[in-house]
């Protein structure tokens, strides 16, 4: 027996806002673009990106500006300071009803007891995390009992894992080349911004 079908929103003439221009987000903004949104328009510390995937990219304190317009906020961010609860119980109110939340970057970026409020509410159409504020998610927690939230247990990198190894050996071997060469050196991690 099928179960009653639960909401859905297509993609197609979709506005979509990805938190996160990096290798993740910027691979799932390619991956979405195939399904025609109406717009994808990325938000980062900077304000730029290389990427011409992204209708346009605005700086992390332009935020506010664009999560009113935005249908599906797609996650995909490091744990920093400023990225600390950056989805807060505010920014929850500033999008429209009946949005979606992907998170795939990290779980202290969402303000977990806002999401639960706004997900039992209806105000959230529904959501889906890969990752958590503790993890593993806690059996207590309120996340558990939310029939429009899809949960996974920090695994969404495992389907391109294999992918994932070879590109980080290859990084790290052109980086080798470029340090044997006096090069300067392409994937350097600031220790600083916290990626």
């Amino acid at each position: 027996m099928w179960l009653s079908p639960r909401p859905q929103k297509s993609l197609k003439d979709c506005r979509i806002t990805v938190i996160g221009t990096g290798d993740i987000g910027t691979t799932f903004a390619k991956r979405a673009r195939a399904f025609e949104p109406t717009n994808i328009i990325g938000v980062n510390r900077s304000g730029k990106s290389h990427e011409s995937v992204y209708d346009k990219v605005l700086p992390v304190s332009e935020l506010d500006s664009v999560l009113p317009q935005t249908e599906l906020l797609a996650m995909c961010i490091p744990a920093t300071p400023e990225t600390q609860n950056i989805l807060s119980r505010e920014r929850f109110a500033l999008l429209p009803e009946g949005a979606y939340i992907i998170n795939v970057g990290r779980g202290s970026a969402i303000d977990e007891e806002a999401l639960a409020d706004n997900l039992e509410r209806g105000h959230i159409a529904g959501a889906a995390l890969d990752v958590y504020q503790k993890e593993p998610l806690p059996k207590e927690s309120r996340l558990w009992k939310m029939k429009n939230l899809v949960i996974t247990p920090h695994v969404a990198g495992n389907m391109t894992l294999p992918y994932t190894k070879d590109k980080n050996v290859a990084m790290f071997l052109e980086d080798l080349r470029n340090f044997a060469a006096g090069k300067p050196l392409r994937y350097i991690v600031d220790k600083k911004l916290g990626y």
